[in-house]
């Protein structure tokens, strides 16, 4: 089995050779933010750390991206998003809200939580479960609704 590294190395050789210029700059800072991980840890990273970064590059992106629409830049806009979403597919598959909002319900009946003061332990749990599959703001919206009803 190849290292995140190694397989990230392996598709920027693919994008050069297709010439997909956007796609090998953004891979390259991924590439770039994994080597500056691996010297901080002094050892090479592993795939909970690659996907740490991976999902940090794609959130920091779609907040570029919103500044940048909030800032009447759509063209720059556009390119965040298309960079957020080249890194988008290192991620696992996303989970559906439905399954989320069911595990949500679950730990509130089981743990009698309710109020917004409930919200950092439903965070809590259900964060870890679902990593890199659901965004925090999403989770936190879902569980929002759930404590409120």
């Amino acid at each position: 089995m190849s290292t995140p590294k190694e397989s990230l190395q392996q598709d920027i050789k693919g994008a050069m050779k297709a010439r997909d210029k956007e796609r090998v700059a953004t891979l390259r800072m991924l590439l770039s933010s994994l080597e500056s991980e691996r010297i901080k840890n002094g050892a090479e990273v592993d795939a909970a750390t690659f996907l740490t970064l991976v999902q940090r590059g794609v959130k920091q992106r779609r907040e570029a991206a919103d500044q940048y629409r909030d800032g009447d830049r759509s063209e720059l806009a556009a390119k965040e998003e298309r960079e957020a979403e080249i890194l988008a597919e290192y991620l696992p598959e996303p989970v559906s809200e439905d399954e989320v909002r069911g595990a949500i319900e679950e730990l509130v009946a089981a743990e009698g939580l309710a109020g917004p003061k409930a919200i950092g332990r439903v965070m809590g749990a259900i964060l870890p479960r679902y990593k890199g599959r659901i965004e925090g703001r999403d989770l936190q919206r879902l569980a929002r609704e759930v404590l409120d009803s």
